[in-house]
């Protein structure tokens, strides 16, 4: 769960042709005496070997050491290593896409195997220390191929930004138009959420097809390993507004599995308007995601707050087949953050699609205690109701989308802000303690109804007592405000669900809020 420091690890491929892992790793290190170059590439080749490794025991990637260069590394030395652009794969060759890789250090300390693929060839893609500029810090004399920690894929005539990039366990990041990253994805979650350490899968070799001169898009393909699975992933990437990735996941468990999570979603949310309770900052909010969004299978639109929980907590959005689901940055006024070196208003919402049958399941939500914004506290993803377990193999296919407005809500209003207060009129409180929820609404039907039109607010709660609901238009805003005050006694969490209606039917998607008692 913590960004910064994911580790990455290299098994060697003991599928790959007739070589063991202990040779090809040597052959990766000496690549001049007897490397396994142009080897046949094909995506039944790779499901092949991902079915083929999950009928082994799991076998950790080596732990060898780095170099002392390379292992003494301190945040800046690291920072200041840059990969050479003219030594891109596929620079000057007039294509549409360019890669560069990440070097090993700092927290990112095991390779990945990469290699590209022309003509369903492979080609390993090897290290040397002229692929990168070291600023300050002393390039090594020896040629020994380390490896890489990663890669990041960039377009002409842009060359300055990239946009998408692989890093760190299974986890994976894209922009949208503004060229700003934020939260992560991830090939798989496992067991996130439960009583005990998680187990983060790791993608141990990337294939990256070339792309044609014309090519609209970028398909690349990844190996996929961890004690309870093993895994075949393809990634066909469309670049431009929004990146758009069509991803294909075959799985292959070695064991039960008692919590997997299919699209796995990671991001960031410190405090925001709804939730100050470590908001000692002068900046008003801080977070890479202020939202779940969620597209149900009975074409129900629901947005549901994050929060920074005290504790641990995980919410299940029982579903048969969703439409999408995602964690959008909505609230996009740099006034609401005042930070212009972390840029979280032009933070990239993600929107994850699925294609086909996905079935029953639960869209789930896990909510983590955080006093730091580095730390990656929030995680959404599909737990499908039919469990994982050795011997079968299942796939999912889904369509991620990168950027601003990844969704598209036709005729129904958004929940743009939630605030929380004292309950009752200012000096006339009640002994009762209660507290106040605002709900601010736009778009959809409520942006052409007139101000005197007949809005219902239709609240629930799972205990309590809500008093006065009411809906109104904000006078000077294309907003609609919906508020009411909750009475509740007791510590336990309680459940809230409101959307605003007319005699045409819902006006609003459904805002879901868990709301905890202080104290």
């Amino acid at each position: 769960m913590i960004r910064r420091e994911v580790l990455l690890r290299l098994m060697a491929l003991a599928a790959w042709g007739a070589w063991t892992p202990g040779r090809l790793l040597a052959a990766r290190r000496e690549p001049n005496r007897s490397a396994p170059e142009g080897k046949p590439f094909s995506r039944d080749w790779l499901r092949q070997e991902a079915r083929d490794l999950a009928q082994q025991p799991f076998v950790p990637a080596p732990d060898e050491a780095l170099p002392d260069w390379v292992a003494d590394l301190d945040w800046d030395a690291y920072q200041a290593i840059r990969f050479r652009p003219e030594q891109a794969l596929w620079a000057g060759l007039g294509l549409p896409f360019q890669a560069r890789m990440f070097h090993l250090g700092l927290f990112f300390k095991h390779p990945v195997a990469l290699y590209e693929v022309v003509h369903g060839v492979a080609e390993p893609v090897h290290y040397c220390p002229e692929l990168f500029d070291f600023g300050k810090t002393a390039a090594p004399d020896a040629a020994e191929d380390l490896g890489f920690a990663g890669f990041g894929i960039y377009a002409p005539p842009d060359l300055d930004h990239d946009l998408f990039s692989f890093l760190g366990a299974s986890y994976f990041r894209a922009v949208g138009a503004t060229r700003q990253y934020g939260l992560s994805a991830r090939g798989l979650a496992l067991d996130t959420g439960l009583p005990r350490p998680e187990e983060f899968p790791e993608f141990r070799a990337f294939w990256l097809e070339r792309p044609s001169a014309r090519a609209d898009h970028l398909r690349l393909h990844a190996l996929l390993d961890s004690p309870s699975v093993a895994g075949a992933y393809t990634f066909e990437v469309r670049t431009g507004t929004h990146t758009v990735m069509e991803i294909e996941a075959r799985l292959f468990p070695r064991r039960p599995i008692e919590r997997v999570g299919i699209a796995p979603l990671t991001s960031m949310y410190q405090f925001g308007e709804n939730d100050r309770r470590v908001a000692d900052d002068f900046r008003p909010e801080i977070h890479d995601s202020d939202g779940l969004c969620l597209h149900t299978g009975a074409d129900e639109w629901i947005w549901r707050p994050l929060v920074n929980s005290p504790v641990v907590r995980v919410n299940s959005f029982f579903d048969h087949n969703p439409k999408g689901f995602g964690l959008l940055q909505r609230d996009r006024d740099f006034d609401h953050y005042l930070d212009d070196g972390a840029r979280y208003h032009l933070r990239p919402s993600a929107w994850v699609e699925p294609v086909g049958d996905w079935g029953r399941g639960a869209v789930q939500l896990v909510e983590i205690p955080t006093a730091d914004e580095t730390f990656d506290n929030i995680v959404a993803f599909w737990n499908p109701a039919e469990a994982l377990g050795p011997g079968q193999e299942r796939v999912f296919r889904y369509r991620l989308s990168w950027g601003e407005v990844p969704v598209d809500r036709p005729g129904i209003a958004a929940a743009v802000a939630t605030r929380i207060g004292a309950g009752g009129v200012p000096g006339q409180r009640g002994r009762v303690p209660s507290r106040k929820f605002v709900i601010d609404f736009a778009g959809g039907r409520l942006a052409g109804l007139a101000g005197n039109a007949r809005v219902e607010p239709v609240v629930w709660s799972s205990r309590g007592i809500v008093k006065e609901p009411a809906a109104r238009p904000l006078q000077g805003t294309p907003l609609w405000r919906c508020n009411f005050d909750l009475m509740s006694e007791g510590g336990e969490p309680v459940d809230l669900r409101c959307y605003l209606r007319d005699d045409k039917g819902a006006l609003t998607e459904t805002w879901l809020y868990q709301w905890t008692p202080p104290g």
